[in-house]
């Protein structure tokens, strides 16, 4: 779908129509040369941009630029630019030469329409002219994603231009055995091996809706094909509920499944050829941990004996599961319920005023009974937490925002705010109840966002730091989606190399759950004592 970049009356249907109400849209630039009218363009970023591959580059805006419509990506100081990668697209961009945004033909959460005879009944309501072609679409492929963090690339989506490019595992031991690694439930890819090389699917996306599962089999289908691999051995996330899980339960295939962030763990070895002992950080939004509660920031010792948690935050309740996801408040009030002693908090409680008495009796019935609310280590709800009572963002409109908006506000500071950490049965338990009270100390006191949010960086920054040192490891491998900020992931490798470690992070496979397929494969592939038999 092309809108002309310039107008905003435009771009105002296009987010109507194609019901996306604030997450940002790519832009296509006629030239690199146009694009640094635009955007800081460095030697690195401008490499990535008219590589081959041909990505969505986030870069970042310039002040003072010729004008694009503020609904591209309202409030965001990055733009995601690409060049014309297709003859087509060159056709059309030396005839309009103008920024144009260039998004996926489907509603949001679709799969791509690859289609014509599909696509003007999917997109009657979105497109005012089709554009057809009598050349038949073979496989939907999504555009890939990535910026340049420390000089060097850092996929945020891997698809058109880089799968399914194998991942060529080092080691001489790979079975003569062929595996299917079935990924995660969101952003959700696969992967297939030929030996030591390991075949990862394009981005295939969310598993919640039946026109993104029928994508999900008709990319296996069209993989094994494709290399006329019939595997004898099928990997699953271990969540029973997720898509892909299913998927494999219903195979006739010996069926092993992978916890979570060791998925993510290994994949960011297999990335960087790393042999165990390794300790891994793995920090996202959710994932099904081996005592039932949901997972998400989570140190994990690695080695040739299997797998340890070492240390993780401090569980809380997430009342309304997923619905959380999309309500930071949600996330706030339930580590507000925790810090409380299991009671709800005072009506002075910044995160009170974000629900109404309605809504506030609803939330507080299911923390004080347990319904629906799940217990959670995740990171990345404490993110959304954070966000929430620094008065950032209180309901997200795409996932990741509330995150997202709390690395842009902040500014430069040293400051850190306390936290507690003890041990417990041999594992680190990180208590963020003293930093969540500074914080709030800091808004009663009329604080700047940034500066709170900024100071929230550098708590998390310094609790990584203290756990891998008191690991004793001097290897370190990063993973998950929360290191897709990158004010994170720089600060984090900038702290453990003062500290003398070696520090691994993603590059061409994303540190989200678009790498867990490769994590997978490379268990069953390399170290079969991770896995356990479904």
């Amino acid at each position: 779908l092309l809108v002309d970049a310039r107008n905003d009356d435009a771009v105002r249907k296009l987010r109507d129509r194609k019901r996306r109400e604030e997450k940002p849209f790519a832009v296509m630039m006629p030239s690199a040369e146009e694009t640094a009218r635009w955007c800081e363009l460095s030697d690195m970023e401008n490499r990535l941009l008219i590589s081959p591959q041909a990505p969505i580059v986030l870069l970042d805006r310039k002040q003072k630029t010729p004008p694009l419509s503020v609904l591209i990506a309202p409030g965001n100081p990055y733009l995601g630019v690409m060049l014309p990668y297709s003859p087509l697209h060159h056709i059309l961009m030396r005839r309009l030469n103008i920024p144009v945004i260039a998004t996926s033909g489907n509603l949001s959460d679709e799969p791509i329409c690859t289609d014509e005879n599909e696509a003007i009944i999917r997109l009657k309501g979105i497109a005012d002219v089709f554009l057809i072609h009598n050349r038949p679409i073979a496989r939907h492929a999504d555009d890939s994603i990535g910026r340049v963090i420390r000089g060097g690339d850092y996929l945020l989506r891997r698809a058109r231009g880089y799968a399914p490019m194998p991942v060529f595992l080092n080691t001489e031991n790979i079975p003569n055995e062929d595996v299917l690694a079935v990924g995660a439930h969101m952003k959700n890819t696969v992967a297939l091996n030929r030996g030591n090389r390991c075949f990862i699917s394009q981005h295939i996306g969310d598993l919640d809706t039946p026109e993104s599962r029928d994508a999900f089999v008709k990319v296996i289908g069209d993989l094994k094909s494709m290399y006329v691999i019939q595997p004898r051995q099928i990997v699953s996330d271990a969540h029973p509920d997720y898509a892909s899980t299913a998927y494999a339960r219903d195979c006739q295939t010996g069926h092993y499944t992978l916890q979570h962030h060791v998925a993510h763990i290994v994949s960011c070895m297999a990335e960087n050829d790393l042999e165990p002992p390794v300790l891994g950080v793995a920090w996202d939004g959710a994932g099904y941990g081996d005592d039932g509660t949901i997972w998400g920031g989570e140190f994990i010792w690695i080695d040739r004996d299997g797998y340890r948690r070492v240390a993780h935050f401090r569980p809380f309740l997430l009342p309304g599961g997923d619905a959380a996801v999309k309500e930071p408040r949600r996330s706030a009030a339930g580590l507000l319920f925790e810090m409380n002693g299991g009671r709800w908090p005072d009506d002075s409680a910044p995160v009170v005023e974000a629900f109404t008495s309605v809504e506030s009796a609803a939330i507080r019935q299911m923390l004080n009974r347990k319904i629906n609310s799940i217990l959670t280590s995740s990171a990345g709800r404490i993110f959304d937490a954070v966000a929430s009572l620094a008065g950032v963002r209180q309901i997200s409109r795409f996932e990741g925002q509330a995150a997202m908006e709390l690395e842009m506000f902040a500014c430069e500071s040293d400051k850190i705010y306390p936290f507690g950490y003890l041990e417990k049965d041999r594992t680190g338990v990180i208590d963020w109840e003293p930093m969540i009270r500074a914080i709030l100390s800091d808004r009663e006191q009329g604080e700047k966002k940034a500066l709170i949010a900024s100071a929230f960086h550098n708590t998390l920054t310094a609790i990584i730091t203290m756990v891998v040192k008191k690991a004793g490891t001097r290897t370190a491998a990063l993973s998950g989606g929360c290191f897709q900020n990158r004010r994170l992931l720089e600060t984090t490798m900038t702290a453990l190399k003062k500290e003398g470690m070696r520090v691994f992070r993603h590059q061409r496979i994303p540190a989200n759950d678009g790498g867990i397929a490769l994590g997978q494969i490379t268990a069953a592939l390399k170290y079969p004592f991770l896995l356990k038999k479904a």
